[in-house]
């Protein structure tokens, strides 16, 4: 039995992060997605709200568990015994920054391997700040996010068409 954890912020979730879940859940027994929350960050989304939606989304996976971890990610691996961290990459850009948490973490706990997985070709240039932008702007997500989170961001950001009607 392999486990893994996925951390990430998930603010939104994205059909880039569920791509990366689906295809890890065919490589691991058990996948842990860790709902990641610093309080020194601004979210668009409550940790309690961002753990609501990935459970809903993760729900057709019998072997994914989701969890809220406010501490070190290592101190959650170690917790759950899962000596994978899986990291989405999706460009240069993202190595580079997921290859130097990987060495921190492998500093911290040298028994934990990073999996850096590619995003599928579609999802490329999925960015939850785009994609918080093309709400407010008014713009189609629908192909980008789930429907319960292209709902939910409708709900929380206001196209700038409202806001400029006052």
């Amino acid at each position: 039995m392999l486990r893994a954890i996925m951390p990430g912020s998930f603010d939104p979730p994205t059909n880039g992060h569920l791509n990366l879940i689906e295809r890890a859940t065919r490589l691991f027994s058990r996948l842990y997605v860790v709902v990641a929350h610093n309080s020194q960050k601004s979210y668009t989304f409550s940790a309690e709200e961002r753990l609501e939606m990935m459970a809903d989304l993760t729900a057709p996976w019998p072997n994914v568990e989701v969890h809220l971890w406010e501490r070190m990610i290592v101190e959650f691996a170690q917790q759950v015994d899962a000596p994978v961290m899986i990291r989405g990459v999706r460009a240069l850009s993202d190595f580079s920054y997921e290859f130097e948490l990987s060495m921190l973490n492998k500093g911290l706990d040298s028994a934990i391997e990073t999996i850096f997985m590619p995003t599928d070709a579609r999802y490329f240039v999925l960015r939850s700040s785009a994609i918080k932008e093309l709400v407010r702007l008014g713009g189609d997500v629908s192909t980008m996010v789930p429907s319960l989170v292209e709902r939910a961001l409708r709900n929380k950001i206001r196209p700038a068409a409202e806001v400029d009607k006052g």
